[in-house]
């Protein structure tokens, strides 16, 4: 069974790049018929798909983060990261790696879920 653990600071200034790495056991992130998302939860919001990773590396953002976002992976270490940058607040929020089937800007369609990690945006 795939197991997606987030790891990364909790606590980021304003202006700085989030930076998050998702460790993936129990399965290869290769295999051409998934893609490796990021998800986040604002408090007292709802899921906001951010982007994701596929066969050949490639990537898929959603429009309202693709700007300032990156999505890359290290196949030989089994992991995915997320960069964005130029931080506020507003970004505070629970981030979320994820096994997916879709290129869409939806969350419907994930088939695993991370535990989550809260990130902070805070001078």
């Amino acid at each position: 069974q795939v197991q997606l653990q987030e790891s990364g600071p909790g606590l980021v200034k304003p202006s700085q790049t989030l930076s998050l790495t998702c460790t993936v056991s129990g399965g290869s992130i290769t295999p051409i018929y998934y893609y490796w998302s990021w998800i986040r939860q604002p408090p007292g919001k709802g899921l906001e798909w951010i982007g994701n990773i596929g066969y050949r590396d490639s990537t898929y953002y959603s429009p309202s983060f693709k700007s300032r976002t990156s999505i890359s992976r290290d196949t030989s270490k089994n992991q995915f990261t997320l960069q964005l940058s130029s931080v506020t607040p507003e970004d505070t929020a629970v981030y979320y790696c994820a096994r997916d089937t879709t290129v869409m800007n939806t969350t419907a369609y994930v088939v695993s879920w991370g535990q989550g990690t809260q990130v902070t945006v805070s001078s």
